[in-house]
């Protein structure tokens, strides 16, 4: 992944931000927040946004959707005890899937971006996308400064 855009790394691009603890666990043997704790606290940042856009309860029984492909672009380092903050958008729409662009700020500064496509499938099958699911990710789309 190219070094992000400078809207990535601001905070106020996207329509989703949401503070999440960091953990004993999370650090590497260098005492500074590993790549698994980098890829856990985006993960749950798109269930934050996936939650808004679409409840499970209200897709139909035939319809999946799943990753794939996440991309982390590490930009600094990350400390615990420290929080994060993942601010989270839609960066495109396409035909059957989306991609969900993502940044972890820290203590003011970013210090990591995140691209991850995710794929409707309908049947077994790609699918176009339903025009309420449309509208729905369109709301969360991102807003570069």
């Amino acid at each position: 992944m190219p070094k992000p855009e400078s809207w990535r790394l601001d905070a106020a691009s996207y329509p989703v931000v949401a503070e999440f603890q960091t953990r004993f666990q999370d650090m590497d043997i260098n005492g500074h927040l590993n790549n698994v704790a980098f890829a856990a606290l985006f993960e749950s940042g798109r269930v934050l946004l996936n939650r808004q856009v679409r409840p499970l309860d209200e897709r139909p029984s035939n319809e999946r959707t799943m990753v794939a492909a996440v991309e982390i672009n590490y930009l600094a380092e990350g400390n615990f005890p420290d929080p994060v903050e993942i601010a989270t958008g839609i960066g495109r729409l396409g035909t059957s899937s989306w991609t969900i662009v993502q940044a972890m700020f820290q203590n003011g500064r970013c210090i990591a971006a995140c691209d991850t496509v995710v794929v409707c499938r309908t049947d077994g099958q790609a699918k176009p996308l339903r025009a309420a699911m449309v509208a729905e990710l369109e709301e969360k789309l991102v807003k570069p400064a």
